[in-house]
């Protein structure tokens, strides 16, 4: 498997172009607002290309990748989110030189010049940058209708990349409030500025977000994205906010804004999960995505994408190209869902059997066969337009989809208005989307935070987004256990009632470079250690 010459020299036109700056002239000069004015006005196409180009910037081959080295897991957020979910214990793979997520699996990956700690941080510094690209040729007294959508998806975006980087970089934010977190970058601040710029405290980021959000639903009052699924509209605001109030555990405001997101979209019904899926934005679920066509570099370069990696029948990828390179799920987790559970049938059984692909063929050749699937690969996500064997590796990818919201309106509603109300919530939707028998019987919040992390392990698996709950409430990692199915070296468990240290990332060596102001994480790599029989 090997990457043609004409794609890495794609990335390198990439990175050139997205170094501009449009904050100067060619020549070097910066723009005054004045002078800014006038190009809008007289390039109206600018600022669309702006907004355009946030979401590309989620989406895109070569951010880490270079003439001389090609990495296979630059593909994108999709990448990061797979990195976060390799790091967890739910995602089961070999560790075969064809693996490029194993040092995320075993956390030697959390050092100071790590490639995925690279991707992370330029991911989500560059999807910032863009978005304050948008900022500063807005200005904030606007009173354009379209420049408000556009300023306010822009406010969005930046809150979302720091949401992201403050837990991934620090512990929760309960408790943690005053510890260093990562550097707040604005469309303001000089490039003299961003060179010597100190990390900001976790309570500082926090603000920065919330009244990034505050903004942001005030400028996308009644904007929706309608297919455009891609673009930030009023319901993704809400449900980013969902997001942050549940962190800093303001429960009330969680669940409020949960059900504001909510009412943005349906979750799957039953019929629809219970076939592969989770590959298109077009679904009723999804409030914001990455929407991928096969046009993009992601897709051009054949396998340097997430179906490659994740989705088990791609004709065109790692985890049906190579031996065993197939995404599994943890056989623990699969022991605890109950046989009444569609979602029981996201996976391969013991013998092999799942009602997903049960009557599909190839060929005349069942599913299993023809692909060599084993027991407890994932069937969840279908290939590219759901037809199996596809070579085109072009499915869209889930930032946010409105089954999150349920969970999250049910953990604030038990932590603010009881625990009996909170069952009341979960069992609502488990029972309407999922399977009819569902029954919770928790008594304590601690109970039900149980039950509720598992739902959510079981309907996210995956996609990453399990990470944020371990961090937030100190759930431990078990990988090793008698039966496992994780492989010798990546069998780590970690305590209960602390984050693991590996959780927090180092950071990346661009930014100590770049920033003279950094402070570094402590190194966590020594304090990992293999579980044993």
């Amino acid at each position: 498997m090997k990457l043609s010459n004409k794609y890495i020299a794609f990335a390198g036109v990439a990175l050139l172009m997205a170094s501009c700056d449009l904050d100067k002239f060619p020549e070097g000069d910066y723009i005054s607002e004045e002078q800014k004015e006038d190009i809008i006005n007289g390039r109206p196409n600018l600022i669309t290309a702006e907004v355009n180009a946030m979401a590309a910037k989620l989406n895109t081959f070569g951010t880490i990748s270079d003439d001389a080295t090609t990495y296979h897991n630059d593909y994108g957020i999709p990448a990061v989110f797979m990195i976060l979910e390799s790091g967890g214990q739910d995602l089961v793979a070999l560790v075969n030189g064809y693996n490029w997520f194993r040092t995320s699996q075993n956390y030697s990956d959390r050092v100071y010049d790590s490639s995925s700690d690279e991707l992370i941080w330029k991911t989500f510094y560059n999807h910032l940058k863009a978005a304050n690209n948008v900022l500063k040729l807005i200005a904030a007294d606007t009173e354009d209708s379209s420049l408000k959508v556009y300023r306010g998806q822009a406010l969005a975006a930046r809150a979302y990349d720091y949401l992201n980087l403050v837990q991934i970089y620090q512990f929760t934010y309960a408790g943690h409030e005053n510890s260093l977190a990562v550097p707040i970058v604005t469309e303001t601040m000089t490039d003299e500025d961003m060179q010597n710029n100190p990390r900001a405290t976790v309570q500082q980021v926090y603000d920065q977000i919330m009244s990034d959000l505050n903004t942001a639903a005030d400028l996308l009052t009644g904007y929706d994205n309608g297919s455009n699924k891609d673009q930030i509209d009023e319901t993704v605001v809400y449900g980013l906010r969902a997001r942050a109030n549940l962190l800093m555990q303001k429960w009330a405001d969680a669940a409020k804004d949960a059900e504001r997101a909510i009412a943005g979209g349906t979750p799957q019904t039953l019929a629809q999960v219970s076939t592969p899926t989770f590959n298109s934005a077009s679904a009723s679920s999804w409030l914001w995505g990455v929407m991928i066509t096969p046009d993009n570099d992601v897709v051009q370069t054949g396998i340097i994408n997430w179906p490659s990696h994740l989705c088990s029948f791609t004709g065109n990828g790692y985890t049906s190209g190579v031996p065993d390179g197939y995404r599994k799920v943890n056989s623990a987790l699969y022991d605890l869902i109950p046989e009444t559970d569609i979602r029981k049938q996201w996976f391969l059984s013991p013998d092999n059997k799942s009602s997903l692909i049960d009557n599909e063929q190839i060929e005349g050749t069942s599913i299993v066969e023809y692909f060599g699937l084993t027991p407890y690969v994932n069937t969840k996500f279908g290939a590219y337009q759901s037809i199996f064997g596809n070579t085109t590796n072009a499915s869209d990818w889930p930032l946010m989809r409105v089954e999150e919201m349920y969970f999250i309106e049910a953990e604030a509603i038990a932590a603010s208005q009881g625990v009996s109300a909170g069952i009341s919530a979960l069992e609502n939707f488990m029972k309407t989307y999922r399977y009819s028998s569902y029954q919770c019987t928790a008594s304590t919040m601690e109970d039900f935070r149980k039950e509720l992390i598992l739902q959510k392990r079981i309907e996210f698996w995956g996609e990453g987004i399990i990470y944020w709950d371990y961090k937030r409430l100190e759930l431990p990692v078990t990988r090793g256990y008698l039966g496992t199915n994780c492989p010798v070296g990546y069998r780590m468990n970690s305590k209960e009632g602390y984050c693991c240290p590996w959780f927090n990332l180092f950071f990346s060596k661009f930014e100590s470079i770049n920033n003279q102001a950094i402070i570094l994480n402590p190194d966590p790599s020594a304090i990992v250690e293999d579980w044993t029989e």
